[in-house]
């Protein structure tokens, strides 16, 4: 896996750096702001691009915005994007385009090795890795007499480990249950949302995801 970092802080940076090299994985450049990651996802055409959402000159979203240039000039390439803070209308903005390979972690929890590179591996491979807060930010923007009403608690659950990118048996493991009781609340789901039946987590997780994104007025 070939890997492009754009970190501002030099320390952040490095550290991510060394992790992901430590860890079998090409950083194949590191950039300091936006033009710069465009330039080098140009340059190397890695796997996958790790950004941080708020870069120079301004601290705003500099880093989202050459995220979504990158996946405009060069389709397919990956992109996590990580930040300090919950920002919902990033990461919709982020997933707007559904195709796969995107993430979006708080910076905390790059802090949780084993998590961040889960999340590495899961986005390179076409995955989606959405944080916890994100995804519960993004029921809270839900009307709640939706139907994401019709769920159960159990089923709200499990469709939160959905969006997070959870596999079915990542799912059974996190809530101690049986594969197969998992794949009976993932029916349930998706009908009860009114989502297409699907064989491929990849295409079940943007089809939440994409439900998810439409917020109340």
């Amino acid at each position: 896996m070939r890997v492009v970092i754009a970190e501002d802080h030099v320390l952040l940076r490095d550290g991510m750096t060394r992790l992901l090299r430590d860890n079998d994985i090409d950083v194949v450049a590191a950039a300091g702001d936006g033009d710069g990651l465009v330039r080098e996802v140009l340059a190397r055409r890695p796997d996958l691009a790790v950004v941080d959402i708020r870069l120079p000159p301004t601290f705003h979203d500099e880093g989202l915005r050459a995220a979504l240039e990158v996946r405009r000039r060069v389709p397919g390439t990956a992109v996590l994007v990580v930040s300090q803070y919950v920002e919902p209308t990033y990461a919709e903005e982020l997933l707007a385009d559904r195709g796969g390979g995107i993430g979006y972690l708080l910076k905390d929890r790059v802090m949780h090795v084993a998590d961040f590179l889960e999340a590495v591996r899961r986005v390179a491979a076409g995955g989606t890795a959405l944080d916890p807060e994100v995804v519960a930010q993004l029921f809270s923007r839900r009307r709640q007499d939706g139907p994401i009403a019709r769920l159960t608690p159990r089923e709200r659950e499990v469709l939160a480990l959905m969006a997070e990118g959870r596999s079915n048996a990542g799912i059974a493991e996190s809530l101690v249950l049986t594969v197969g009781a998992v794949e009976k609340h993932v029916q349930n789901i998706l009908s009860k949302l009114d989502l297409p039946q699907s064989a491929s987590d990849h295409r079940r997780v943007l089809a939440v995801l994409a439900y998810l994104q439409q917020t109340e007025d």
